[in-house]
Formats: structure tokens, C-alpha cells, sequence
């Protein structure tokens, strides 16, 4: 990946949420799109979604700044799976919700397989950038043709 600038920046947010909605998909299909909702104090699907999608804007944001330090694309992806699998569902999430946080529970089946999503997640937004940066090289940075 280019150091991030803003067209790396541009491509991390529409990665955020082509990963985001795809995400969101399978967390609507387990019935735990409410959970985002609870987050902010309410039981609405709409600001499930909403709040749901602001955190895959900034995780994506975050793809990209971890870019400044690792250089590898897909190693950046596995960081960043496994850095918003242990701030989202491991902490911050149970936390806001008055749990307490589950990290001892973080090997748990069902917290496993939710690392296996944030890895998606991650992975998504890693690909969508790559397919992005990949089609301006082609079409926006072509040598010029000479006459």
C-alpha cells in the first residue's frame, strides 16, 4: 500500500464500508445488530446500522494509519482483525453495555468466531484498498502514450 494520503484515506473509508455492510449483514443475520444499538441506548435497527457503520468508517481509518507502521497490506489486515476484535467485542462493547469486559472469555467459542469475523472485516477493507489503488494505477497513472 502507497503511504496513506488522501487518496488512501478516500479508499480506507469506502473500504470501511463495503466492510461495514458486509459485516453488518451477517451481525443482522445472528440478531446482534441491536447490541451496537444498546450501545448508545437504544433497541432501533436504524441506529444499530448507523452506529454499526460510524465504527467501520473508523476502523477503516485506522487500516490506514496502521499503514504508517506496517507496511504489508496483509499483515496490517491480520493487526487491525485482531486489534478491533479485542477493543470492540473483547472491551469496549461489554463495557458500554455494563458487562464488564471479556477477555477471559476471549477464547470462547463464540468469542473465536468473532474474531474469525473481524478478521473479515479486516481482510475486506485490505482488498477493497487494493482493488481501489490498483484501478487508479491502471487507469489514472498510466504512462503517456507517445505520439
Amino acid at each position: 500500500m502507497k503511504r496513506p494520503g488522501g487518496k488512501a484515506l478516500s479508499y480506507v473509508v469506502f473500504g470501511g464500508i463495503i466492510s461495514g455492510v458486509l459485516f453488518g449483514i451477517m451481525m443482522q443475520m445472528q440478531g446482534m445488530i441491536g447490541m451496537a444499538a444498546a450501545m448508545v441506548g437504544s433497541e432501533s435497527t436504524v441506529v444499530g446500522w448507523f452506529v454499526h457503520m460510524v465504527i467501520s468508517v473508523i476502523f477503516g481509518i485506522s487500516f490506514v494509519m496502521l499503514t504508517f507502521f506496517i507496511r504489508n497490506m496483509w499483515t496490517a489486515a491480520v493487526v487491525l482483525g485482531i486489534g478491533i476484535w479485542i477493543a470492540g467485542p473483547l472491551v469496549i462493547m461489554p463495557l458500554m453495555l455494563g458487562m464488564g469486559t471479556m477477555i477471559g472469555q476471549a477464547l470462547a467459542p463464540d468469542q473465536l468466531m468473532s474474531l474469525v469475523t473481524h478478521l473479515f472485516f479486516a481482510f475486506i477493507t485490505a482488498v477493497v484498498v487494493n482493488v481501489l489503488q490498483r484501478i487508479r494505477k491502471l487507469f489514472f497513472e498510466a504512462a503517456p502514450v507517445p505520439l
